[in-house]
């Protein structure tokens, strides 16, 4: 096969996420992120059956699809699929006031590689991080690797 000239797209169309409850997420990513439901959107079967509802995140710069597949969101459950950036630590901090008045779980300020990281799992398990833009300027020793919320991928095999 002769290689040719990657051809051109126009970025990212949208993300999709499968979900076990399509209102119980829409709601959560609504109070979490202020994702406002584009209902002229939703994914209807022939049959009238909702299967995905399409949310316009502010500042996501595209849309996110909720995709009605409770298989797939158990089996990604734990998953860090998403990282928004944000500034610094006062920003994860302002994070954590938010969360925390919306009584939403979420785990303490990480040393993460190069940033703080605050993770805030979906209904269904699915990690959203925010990881700061601003370097921490900690100590590569201080990254906290254990952490139960520094998802660092599977072991490799001895």
């Amino acid at each position: 096969m002769k290689s040719s000239e990657t051809p051109a797209h126009e970025g990212i169309h949208h993300i999709k996420l499968p979900v076990t409850d399509l209102e119980r997420s829409a709601r959560w990513y609504g109070a979490v992120l202020g994702a406002r439901r584009l209902t002229e959107l939703d994914h209807r079967r022939p049959d009238g059956t909702l299967f995905a509802v399409i949310l316009d995140v502010p500042g996501l710069g595209t849309r996110l699809e909720l995709r009605l597949d409770p298989a797939t969101a158990a089996a990604l459950n734990g998953f860090d699929f998403l990282t928004l950036a944000v500034a610094d630590r006062a920003a994860v901090d302002t994070w954590i006031v938010h969360l925390d008045a919306l009584g939403v779980r979420h785990s303490p300020p990480v040393v993460g590689l190069v940033g703080w990281l605050l993770v805030v799992p979906d209904p269904d398990g699915l990690r959203l991080r925010l990881y700061t833009t601003r370097p921490h300027g900690l100590e590569p020793a201080r990254v906290e690797f254990d952490s139960p919320w520094l998802g660092t991928g599977s072991a490799p095999s001895p």
